[in-house]
Formats: C-alpha cells, structure tokens, sequence
C-alpha cells in the first residue's frame, strides 16, 4: 500500500485531470492499494508553523514558519496555495470529493492536526470540530463517495488523556470503516507511546476490531512500540527521505537505525551496506565507498538503490513482528529488535 497526498495532488496535478484518466491507480499505473490523507495535515502545518517537525519528532527548521491559512472557520480553512498564492478552500465535503476523484482504496476524514503547543482550551474546541467535520465527511461519502473505497476516522485529542479517550471513543461511535490516530503526540517518545496506549486502550475497553493506523510514525522502534501496543498500519516518508541523503537503514539502535554513507569516514569502506542483507541493492554487492561517492555526487541512482533498501529492511521487520503476532512471541521479537537484531 502507498499513500497519495490529496494536497498536494490536488493543488497540481488536480485532482480532476486525476479522474479524468481514471483515478489515482491508473494515472501512476499502480495496480495494488492505496491510502490518501485528507489533505489537513499540509493545510494546518502552514498556519501552526511547528506541528509537521513535532508528528515527525524533529526540530523546527525554516523561515516563515506563521504559515498561510487565512482562516479556520466551521465550514471548513482558507488559505493560500504556496504555488501561486491563490486563495483556496478545504472543508469536510471538499476533502472527501477530492479524494472520490482520486479514487484510493481508502480515504481519510479532515480534521484539524493541532501542535503540541496548543493551550488544552483550543485544543477542546478543535477536537470537537474534527468530530463535527467527521460527520459532515461521512454524510458526504455516503451520499457521493465511491461504493469501494473505505473511510477512516481520525481520533484528536492532543496530549490530554481524557480527550483522547473522549475523542476516540467518538470516533468509534461512527460508522467508519477503520480507526486513524492523528495530532502531535507529544514532546517525545515515550509520551508518544503513551498517547498512543491511550487511544488503543480505550479501543480495547470498548472491543472495537477496526483496523488502526498511526499517521505519519514510521521509525523503526517507532513501527515496534507501535505493534505491541496494537497499532496495524502506519505511514512514513523515513524510508524514502533517508534515501535521498544518503543513508541506509541498519540493525543499530544506537545510531537510530541508521548509517549515513554520504559520509566521508566510509570513502576508503569496502564494508557491504548491510551484511547478510537480502534486498536487491545489497544483492549488487556495492561497497560503502562506492555508495559514498555516489552519494556525494547525488547521483540519483543511488537515492533510488537505497531505497529499495530501505524499504526492504521496513519490509522485514513489519513482517518479522507479524508472523510473532501470530506464533505468540511478539514481546521476544519486539525486545530482538530493538535490541539490534537484523530483520
């Protein structure tokens, strides 16, 4: 499964030259699912400047960071397209036509992506509209949307317990295909994971078997603390993002299960990118200091070789926590792991 961002798909090429040609699966030629986000994650990280860095745990980078929304209102946010400065709209019925013109096998609801930093007050109120906004999505979807695409909830709440039990437990009160956990998490791991407990928990209490995804997580231990606290499905440009500069996915956690070969120290490596690796790159039989030069180049080939094996490696350790899912030892293989066993 790929996912397919329906802002910037719609800003260009347009969602409507999309359908045009048959949707999202015939216009890339990719004959197996896809999953598109409701656009709202772009839409309020240009107006909360942080919340993309704080979902993606980093630091916040760029000039500019006030944003371009003009205005969150109950129908839904203007705000300016950073393409050309055009005023634009979302709301609930927009994201949803959008998404029926992209034609993915599985549509996400808007709602409002609220930042860490957020007084609890502001953060009531959003989580209340997002909830609102659920409803007008799916009445929108029922009446318009494709028979065969399914429509996940997304569950706010920000890092306040009781409105995240509050706001899951809403969610699951609504006829929604599957079950989403969105916002910021938290200020780092270990409140993520507990953010996260929170919501699976209360899914637990109420005996709701939805799938559930965890939007916009995908390190490593990340995909682990999520499994073990029943989390099916994530999404993550890490794979991919790592790729382009340079960097390969690796058995050690104390380097964030990762090596960034782009460095000079490996210029002289006649190391394997990973050892005992089976993914097609490493089947090359290309050295570190072959893909320091390259990488240091920017040849482009290489972004691409590595990400064949990064995903590989991602491949492997979802598959690796899935079959303990199934033989019982999901706690022995999720210690394995991030105790830097190879996948």
């Amino acid at each position: 499964m790929v996912l397919g961002n329906t802002f910037h798909l719609h800003l260009e090429p347009g969602d409507e030259l999309i359908a045009r040609q048959g949707g999202l699966h015939r216009f890339m030629a990719w004959d197996a699912p896809i999953v598109t986000d409701s656009g709202g994650f772009q839409v309020f990280s240009m107006g909360h400047g942080t919340v993309a860095d704080e979902v993606k745990g980093r630091a916040p980078r760029g000039s500019g960071r006030s944003g371009r929304i003009l205005a969150i209102e109950e129908e839904g946010v203007r705000f300016r397209s950073y393409l050309d400065g055009g005023e634009r709209f979302i709301g609930p019925e927009t994201a949803m036509e959008i998404q029926a013109n992209l034609h993915s096998d599985i549509a996400l609801v808007f709602d409002e992506c609220t930042p860490f930093h957020v007084e609890r007050e502001y953060t009531l109120r959003s989580t209340e509209r997002t909830h609102r906004w659920l409803d007008r999505c799916l009445a929108w979807h029922d009446e318009h949307g494709p028979v065969d695409q399914l429509v996940y909830g997304i569950v706010q709440g920000g890092v306040y317990e009781d409105l995240r039990v509050e706001s899951t437990q809403a969610v699951a009160a609504r006829a929604c295909d599957g079950i989403a956990i969105g916002g910021s998490l938290g200020a780092g791991k270990e409140q993520m994971y507990e953010v996260v407990g929170w919501a699976t928990g209360a899914l637990d209490a109420g005996g709701d078997v939805r799938p559930r995804h965890l939007l916009g997580i995908g390190e490593i231990d990340d995909l682990v603390a999520g499994v073990v606290r029943g989390i099916d499905t994530f999404d993550c440009a890490m794979p991919t993002r790592l790729a382009r500069h340079g960097m390969a996915l690796v058995p050690d956690p104390a380097g964030r299960w990762r090596v960034d070969l782009a460095k000079a120290v490996h210029r002289d490596s006649e190391e394997p990118i990973m050892e005992g690796c089976p993914c097609p790159t490493c089947a090359i039989g290309w050295t570190r200091g072959y893909v320091r030069y390259m990488a240091s180049n920017r040849e482009l080939t290489i972004a691409r070789a590595l990400t064949l094996h990064n995903l590989a490696f991602v491949q492997r350790v979802v598959a690796r926590l899935r079959a303990a899912i199934l033989d019982g030892t999901l706690a022995d293989t999720a210690a394995a792991l991030l105790g830097g066993e190879a996948p």
